[in-house]
């Protein structure tokens, strides 16, 4: 076996599988779509060569950078869910009775696909019979609003299924990297009279810093490529106040037949993800990754 590990040309022939899927599936897929924002196209007919035309447009577009400011508005909102999710995963893992039941429940929204949980949640914000606005008529508020219709509140409307989606994943992760601190240090901790927000604040939390960092990243990340829900909710409506960037780029490139645009839009969205992937990489780095 180590000679095999030793041969290069072996490492190459296990390895090249694997890269010649990665760079199907992805490398070639990101240079066609930069390809394509060079391009005057429709999608189906002749392509024009217009340079960087469309991208500087792109960087023009007021409607480009509103729902760029949408899109960062999520990740900020998926970046302090976090918070929410980290202090109930706490309270899992500190052995509360009926804690596995609660994993279960939180897990049930992974199961779903986006649609459906956009079906759902449709359904919960309909202003005529929808459960919220039953709920709220209940209690006596006499004109509750039509969530997914109004410009002002329709994001934040977003929001809330959003943070249900993904309560689960994060929850998990969370609590698994609790369950891997050692239970002794937890124990000394007690004898020497910590209290559980001393055990929470200054063992447990320093010890997954490390997980912390990378659903951070995950969160904004994720948050800034979201599509698929909010297209089903509301398609960036109403007048645009749900548009984020990946939505405007579907609504260009197989709505109005600006391929070639909305190649360029997607290639911008790209390129913002990794700057931003960067900085927060350089903010949450400690000083010995810094060195690297």
């Amino acid at each position: 076996m180590n000679k095999v590990m030793s041969n290069k040309l072996m490492i190459a022939l296990y390895v090249l599988p694997a890269l010649l899927l990665i760079a199907i599936l992805i490398f070639i897929p990101l240079i066609l779509t930069g390809y394509y924002g060079l391009m005057d196209w429709n999608g189906i007919g002749k392509m024009e060569f217009i340079g960087l035309e469309n991208y500087l447009n792109g960087l023009q577009d007021p409607k480009f950078w509103e729902s760029a400011y949408h899109s960062f508005l999520l990740a900020v909102f998926s970046a302090l869910s976090l918070i929410i999710y980290l202090a109930i995963s706490l309270i899992l893992a500190s052995k509360i009775k009926g804690a596995d039941f609660l994993r279960k429940i939180y897990l049930i929204p992974m199961l779903l696909s986006s649609v459906a949980i956009a079906q759902l949640w449709i359904k919960v914000y309909n202003p005529n019979n929808g459960i919220l606005n039953s709920i709220l008529t209940g209690l006596g508020v006499e004109n509750p609003p039509a969530w997914l219709a109004e410009p002002s509140i329709v994001l934040y409307a977003i929001f809330i299924p959003i943070l249900w989606q993904y309560a689960g994943f994060y929850i998990l992760i969370y609590y698994a990297a609790l369950k891997n601190i050692p239970e002794s240090l937890i124990e000394a901790a007690k004898i020497d009279g910590a209290t559980p927000m001393q055990i929470a604040y200054k063992i447990k939390l320093p010890l997954i810093m490390g997980v912390i960092k990378v659903t951070i990243v995950l969160a904004i990340v994720g948050s800034l490529k979201y599509f698929d829900l909010i297209y089903v909710m509301t398609g960036g409506g109403p007048n645009g106040a749900s548009e984020v960037m990946a939505s405007y780029m579907y609504k260009l490139a197989f709505s109005t037949n600006e391929f070639g645009y909305g190649s360029a839009i997607g290639f911008l969205l790209l390129i913002i993800t990794l700057i931003v992937t960067v900085i927060i990489r350089k903010l949450t780095a400690s000083d010995d990754e810094l060195q690297y």
